[in-house]
């Protein structure tokens, strides 16, 4: 099959890393085409309205957070905000606990009130001392010990990833913090916030902003180099799959989501769990560490979005393994796993004319601000190299 069509640049994948790169590019003067085989945009980021009136979030919570000043100004150009505190609990022990780990969480265990300078005496008594941490066992373990260790992170770990702590990078686990104070946020970012009107929303108006952007959904990226001759490619997709698994397929971990709406009236017995009217749980997102029940959290989206709605929706996740043909959500962050992919940066350092963007491309465990400012510095890269057409 001969291409049909022309584009300066043709982008697979309508999420964070093509939106950006296509506005960008578009915005310089070039004819953009986006496709994706989903049939919306936004990628994993996909929020909507469900059939209860609630805005979820299709493929798993994302809470946007960032301390680069720049990425908030950019995407604001493309969207409101609606300023979030995120904060979730862990269900364990027949109980909620507060967590991240805080003096919160300590009263909670010791059954009384407790201060910082208790607690901090505590955790250095608990505490296993190891220098430089080379997993996520150790990086625990060196700042609160086994027992917490143990009722909160070893068990969620090996649910979520289906390997042990100590086979998984120290980010892992220890980009969660631990707070002597009763500071019981869940991040620690300056900027935390929704987009006001939700992602979709943001990635419509990113695409529309220029006109030079052509979108396509329903196609994938081998329909979409047999219909379009390009200048440049840029593939978000994952690196294996652009390469035909040459290698054979890299190691990711995937999901499944069940959603489950309720009513007010189906609420009213919820609400003292929940600690206020129409919601479900006490907070956005509850973790089940304990590895007799099967999901790793059910999240309640509508305490982060804010949205005036009676009805409330809950996702619960449950992580499964990989399959060719499903969707990837992670990249495992191992030592095995990173050796693998090297294979493919060779690969990929042989393709001219072709960008690797985002976190299934490059193989890395990034947060949405992150995947931004690689798109905006790639955009950047190939704006000086191909400068900006004559109009």
């Amino acid at each position: 099959m001969q291409p049909d069509a022309s584009t300066d640049f043709l982008i697979i994948g309508a999420g964070f890393a093509g939106c950006v790169m296509a506005e960008r590019l578009a915005a310089a003067g070039w004819h953009c085409v986006v496709v994706d085989r989903r049939g919306h945009v936004g990628g994993n980021a996909y929020d909507e309205t469900d059939a209860a009136g609630v805005l979820v979030h299709r493929y798993g919570p994302h809470y946007f957070r960032t301390n680069a000043a720049r990425i908030v100004e950019y995407l604001s150009r493309f969207t409101g905000w609606h300023a979030v505190a995120y904060t979730i609990k862990s269900y364990a022990r027949g109980r909620y606990w507060s967590f991240p780990i805080n003096l919160n969480t300590f009263e909670e265990y010791l059954g009384r009130p407790s201060n910082s300078g208790e607690f901090a005496a505590w955790l250095a008594a608990v505490r296993v001392p190891i220098a430089a941490p080379r997993n996520s066992e150790e990086v625990i373990i060196s700042q609160v010990g086994r027992e917490l260790y143990e009722l909160f992170f070893e068990s969620y770990t090996l649910k979520q990833w289906r390997r042990h702590p100590r086979e998984l990078d120290v980010s892992v686990c220890g980009r969660i913090p631990l707070r002597i104070d009763r500071d019981d946020r869940y991040l620690t970012e300056e900027f935390q916030a929704l987009p006001a009107h939700g992602y979709t929303a943001l990635f419509e108006r990113m695409l529309a902003a220029s006109g030079g952007v052509e979108l396509h959904l329903g196609v994938d990226f081998q329909e979409a180099r047999q219909r379009w001759r390009c200048r440049h490619l840029v593939f978000t997709g994952a690196v294996d799959e652009y390469f035909a698994y040459r290698h054979g397929p890299l190691p990711y971990r995937s999901l499944r989501f069940e959603a489950e709406s309720f009513s007010p009236g189906q609420l009213a017995g919820r609400e003292a769990i929940a600690g206020k009217p129409g919601f479900w749980q006490p907070a956005m997102q509850v973790n089940y560490p304990e590895p007799e029940v099967p999901l790793t959290r059910i999240v309640e989206i509508k305490h982060a979005t804010g949205q005036q709605v009676a009805a409330t929706t809950i996702v619960r996740e449950y992580p499964k393994d990989w399959q060719r043909g499903e969707e990837p959500y992670y990249p495992i962050p191992a030592p095995d796993a990173r050796a693998a992919y090297q294979r493919y940066v060779q690969l990929a350092a042989g393709e001219a004319n072709v960008s690797f963007v985002g976190r299934l491309a490059s193989y890395r465990y990034y947060n949405m601000d992150q995947v931004v400012g690689m798109a905006l510095a790639e955009a950047e890269k190939l704006l000086l190299r191909y400068g900006c057409p004559i109009t």
